[in-house]
């Protein structure tokens, strides 16, 4: 896998997960059972905690660190901003492991980026029955993930 990757996370993206993810600025248990505040933070959450929004916008850039490093090793083709911004808030929803053995990864590695987008829209489902949140999320992220070939090439455009 590429070993010479500095990405990071774009607004693009920033603002697509934050969209679908909500923030809650005092601590409350999730359906799991487990402390959580911001946008999903987990890690030393206790019960009554409170943080401000500022704190909760620097724990999901904290956060992301492991998914923009995973997104980076799963893959070993360049890829756009938007492309990359995609596939992190996916990763950040479905996990690393998942995005790792999935057929879009796959795909992508082989340079199928097109088909790749096309399992966007597998992965809609929680218990086997299909989500709104999730069917928007995903097509959300599709479109991100598309944004640059529906735009075209850049050359030659006034």
């Amino acid at each position: 896998m590429r070993s010479d990757n500095n990405h990071h996370i774009g607004q693009a993206g920033l603002d697509l997960i934050k969209s679908f993810e909500g923030c809650k600025l005092e601590a409350y248990l999730c359906p799991a059972g487990v402390w959580t505040i911001g946008y999903g933070h987990t890690h030393g959450v206790v019960k009554g905690q409170k943080i401000t929004q500022d704190q909760a916008d620097q724990l999901l850039i904290d956060d992301l660190d492991i998914f923009v490093k995973g997104v980076d090793q799963a893959t070993n083709v360049p890829l756009s901003q938007n492309e990359f911004d995609a596939l992190v808030s996916f990763t950040f929803n479905v996990g690393i492991g998942a995005f790792k053995s999935s057929t879009m990864c796959r795909l992508i590695n082989e340079g199928k980026l097109k088909e790749a987008a096309d399992q966007f829209d597998r992965w809609n489902k929680a218990g086997g029955k299909v989500l709104a949140g999730l069917t928007r999320r995903r097509k959300a992220e599709k479109e991100l993930f598309l944004k640059h070939l529906q735009e075209g090439p850049k050359e030659g455009r006034m």
